[in-house]
């Protein structure tokens, strides 16, 4: 029995650990480009977009905002849908193995 507290013990600490790393990403912030510049991206570390900017050479002057909010929305809905499909795949995996509820696995 010492031997599933000890395991449940490292367990939890593993978990706080994982939970400080990701609060650790939504604080690093990154920018992306492409186009020699004419496209950037800025976003966390954990994937959530926070801006985009277009050179007002690719579109009409009038829209660039309207293009530029599209695009944030379209890529967060994007990762969203990525983190669900690979959730799913995860409680696919650990599914069987009995892991205690709460560990942040899946």
């Amino acid at each position: 029995m010492a031997d599933f507290m000890g395991m449940m013990k490292k367990a939890a600490e593993l978990q706080s650990k994982m939970k400080a790393m990701q609060d650790e990403l939504d604080h690093i912030e990154v920018e992306g480009g492409s186009g020699g510049g004419l496209v950037s991206v800025r976003m966390t570390a954990k994937g959530e977009v926070n801006s985009v900017k277009v050179d007002p050479s690719l579109a009409k002057a009038d829209e660039i905002e309207i293009l530029e909010d599209l695009l944030v929305t379209a890529m967060n809905d994007a990762r969203r849908k990525a983190e669900s499909a690979m959730q799913e795949k995860m409680q696919a995996l650990t599914g069987g193995l009995g892991l205690p509820p709460g560990l942040g696995l899946g």
